[in-house]
């Protein structure tokens, strides 16, 4: 009976000041990709469309820059500036069974868009230097009862190397892409809407 206390204990204990992280997996490609864009971290880089812009669609005449804004172990979020729009951070969580990314829309006093939280989860183990993010059920779910059941198709790809970071999204009919120059840092954008 003792030995059974004391190993209960010790398991209450061991629960209760470890983390849950102890006890997941760790994927070497993705953890790399993960350390490659938090290597950056405080700085903003500006970027451009290079396929399926097209005139009006509020991107290809805007300024762009991606700001990887906060860091943490097992978090990155970095703002995505459209011009004067600072609605769009991009969150990339590690879950523990790989990595899940999240579109944060706010609007201009902070609150959540109607069209937020969308992403998805990494199903492979990637590459050091690019991960893709099938759309979720919670996104595909969104998309339907907002009224785009097209966007259910929607998979986002993210790329680093040295000299550039490339944010994709890709679906039937429709491949948007925006590359970042990782040679020329600019200046720090606005605080993104909804942070402080």
């Amino acid at each position: 009976m003792k030995i059974f206390t004391a190993i209960s204990g010790a398991l209450g204990l061991l629960l209760s000041t470890s983390s849950l992280g102890a006890f997941t997996t760790s994927v070497p490609e993705q953890d790399a990709f993960f350390d490659l864009i938090r290597a950056h971290c405080g700085k903003a880089y500006q970027g451009t469309v290079v396929s399926g812009g097209r005139a009006g669609d509020g991107f290809s005449d805007q300024r762009l820059v991606m700001h990887v804004r906060e860091c943490t172990d097992d978090q990155i979020k970095i703002p995505f500036h459209v011009g004067d729009n600072h609605s769009r951070t991009w969150i990339l969580t590690k879950t523990g069974a790989g990595i899940l990314l999240k579109h944060d829309h706010r609007h201009k006093d902070g609150s959540n868009d109607e069209s937020t939280m969308y992403g998805g989860h990494t199903q492979h183990r990637g590459w050091a230097n690019a991960q893709s993010f099938p759309a979720d059920d919670y996104s595909k779910d969104l998309f339907t009862r907002l009224g785009f059941p097209q966007s259910n198709g929607n998979t986002w790809h993210m790329y680093i190397y040295p000299e550039v970071f490339t944010y994709q999204l890709t679906r039937e009919g429709r491949d948007f892409k925006v590359d970042f120059d990782l040679t020329q840092p600019v200046d720090l954008p606005p605080v993104p809407w909804g942070y402080q």
